[in-house]
């Protein structure tokens, strides 16, 4: 993890990528009891101009955000290479962070039901520029996704 890196300020975020060409995002967002509920967004890059990955276990990094600060903590993704179980180990790694919903293109089955075992929202389908997918979110514009959107070992590359 000792690329993590976080910026403290919503402008100093705004103004820095990471240069790394690809990342799963994590958002943090206040809920009105003043708790913290984390989002995973799934992305091609390490800020918020960055593109929506369509992977969830294998994506090359998470990317912790605070949607209120945008303060950011962006962390490689150890499961990128796995031969098997990444999308479990990336939903146990995503659990660990406390996260509330996962937002990305697509999540297998065996990601989906860790996902779901640890109480995290799934929600699939999202595409386009991290920061419109923030603004999306805040808005209540995505819904959950009800169960795994590919089938096994999607993220995998080719033999």
């Amino acid at each position: 993890y000792k690329e993590a890196k976080v910026y403290a300020n919503r402008e100093r975020a705004e103004g820095m990528a990471l240069k790394k060409p690809n990342a799963t995002i994590l958002i943090t967002k206040k809920q009105r009891n003043g708790e913290t509920m984390n989002i995973c967004i799934s992305a091609q890059g390490t800020d918020l101009e960055a593109t929506v990955d369509p992977r969830f276990g294998r994506c090359q990094y998470f990317l912790f955000v605070d949607t209120d600060t945008f303060r950011i903590e962006g962390i490689p993704n150890p499961n990128i290479d796995a031969m098997g179980g990444a999308g479990v180990q990336s939903g146990q790694l995503v659990a660990e962070k406390k996260v509330a919903a996962v937002l990305t293109g697509n999540v297998g089955p065996n990601a989906f039901q860790t996902l779901q075992a640890a109480g995290i929202r799934a929600i699939t389908g999202v595409s386009g520029i991290v920061r419109d997918v923030v603004e999306k979110y805040k808005k209540g514009e995505y819904r959950e996704t009800e169960g795994p959107s590919v089938q096994s070992k999607f993220g995998m590359p080719p033999k």
